[in-house]
């Protein structure tokens, strides 16, 4: 089965930087879009960015700015660098990584909780 390995989440004080990576634990075929989630707690999961195989990005507006998310094609890995954390953005992020080839399917990773308190 499957896996979505993310790393790169974790407690850290207002004005600081984290960088997540997302990547699947096999081949998983041809990768589509690639994307970042977050959920707060008592809030519904939001799209943060999201990037295509053509490089075209989309961001949370509250994320523009601050926020870069780029992919590596020959990893099948996406990153998203998070600077100047606020403490709203304190949730639990999870990436998407959406497949064609050899099917269309939305593989979900397991989520990394990102903490933003002085």
């Amino acid at each position: 089965q499957v896996q979505l390995v993310e790393s790169g989440g974790g407690l850290v004080q207002p004005g600081e930087s984290l960088r997540l990576s997302c990547a699947p634990s096999r081949s998983i075929g041809i990768i589509n879009a690639m994307g970042w989630y977050r959920q707060a707690p008592g809030k519904e999961r939001e799209l943060v960015a999201r990037i295509t195989n053509g490089g075209n990005t989309d961001y949370l507006d509250s994320v523009k700015g601050r926020f870069t998310i780029s992919r590596d094609n020959a990893k099948n890995t996406v990153y998203l660098q998070m600077n100047s954390l606020k403490p709203e953005d304190t949730a639990v992020y999870y990436c998407k990584l959406s497949t064609f080839y050899p099917r269309r399917y939305d593989y979900w990773g397991q989520g990394t909780q990102v903490t933003v308190s002085s």
